[in-house]
C-alpha cells in the first residue's frame, strides 16, 4: 500500500509522514522531492524549469520508483509530496500495477499555512508561501481525494486519522513529550 500525503506547503505533510512511519511497524518514507532536487542540480542552466514536477523525467522516475518499491517491499510506503496538477498525478499513478494508493490531502487555511511556514523560518514572500493560493484552489476543485482538515489539529491526530481511514493499526506512541518535540524538531531541520 502507498499512502500519498498531499497538501499545500506548511500543511504538515513531512511531519505527518515521519510520525506515521514511527508508528507503523513496517513502513518506509519515500520523498520524491529529493529526486526533483537531484534532477535540477544535474542539468545545465538552459535546461532548467522553475518547478521540477514539470520534468517528465521526474514523473517517470517517481512512478517507476514507487512501482519498484511496491513490488520488492511488502510494507507501507509513505509519500509526502505536494502535487496539484491532476495530469501529473495520473501520470505517476498509472505506472503502478495492482498497487493500492490511499491519497490524503492535509488541508489548512491560508492563515494557518502562513503561520506554520513562519514558525519554521520561511517568510511570507517565499516560494512556498507564494504557492498557497494555487495549492488550495487545486484541492478545492481539481484534486479532491480524501481531505483531512487540520487547522486546529495536532500531528498525532492527523496520523491517527490517516491510519483509521486506511485501516491500519498504529504502534502505541510511548515517547515523552520532550522526545516527541525533539523528533519533530529534527524532521523540521532535516527537511527545510
Amino acid at each position: 500500500m502507498i499512502i500519498w500525503i498531499n497538501g499545500a506547503f506548511g500543511s504538515g505533510k513531512t511531519q505527518t509522514a515521519y510520525e506515521l512511519h514511527r508508528r507503523l511497524e513496517h513502513s518506509f518514507v519515500f520523498d520524491p522531492e529529493k529526486t526533483g532536487y537531484f534532477i535540477r542540480k544535474n542539468l545545465p542552466a538552459s535546461s532548467k524549469v522553475e518547478d521540477f514536477q514539470d520534468y517528465p523525467l521526474w514523473r517517470n522516475f517517481t512512478g517507476s520508483m514507487l512501482q519498484y518499491m511496491s513490488s520488492t517491499f511488502d510494507g507501507i510506503i509513505i509519500v509526502p509530496m505536494t502535487i496539484t496538477n491532476p495530469i501529473y498525478y495520473q501520470e505517476i499513478i498509472e505506472q503502478l500495477d495492482n498497487v493500492r494508493v490511499n491519497h490524503y490531502i492535509i488541508y489548512a487555511s491560508k492563515t494557518e499555512l502562513l503561520r506554520r511556514l513562519q514558525s519554521r523560518g520561511t517568510s511570507k514572500t517565499s516560494w512556498a508561501a507564494q504557492q498557497i493560493d494555487r495549492c488550495l484552489a487545486a484541492f478545492d476543485q481539481e484534486i479532491t481525494e480524501t481531505i483531512i482538515h487540520n487547522d486546529d489539529k495536532s500531528i498525532s491526530w492527523t496520523v491517527e486519522e490517516i491510519a483509521r481511514q486506511s485501516g491500519l493499526t498504529l504502534l502505541p506512541d510511548t515517547r515523552s513529550a520532550w522526545k516527541k518535540s525533539m523528533d519533530r524538531l529534527l524532521v523540521k531541520i532535516k527537511h527545510r
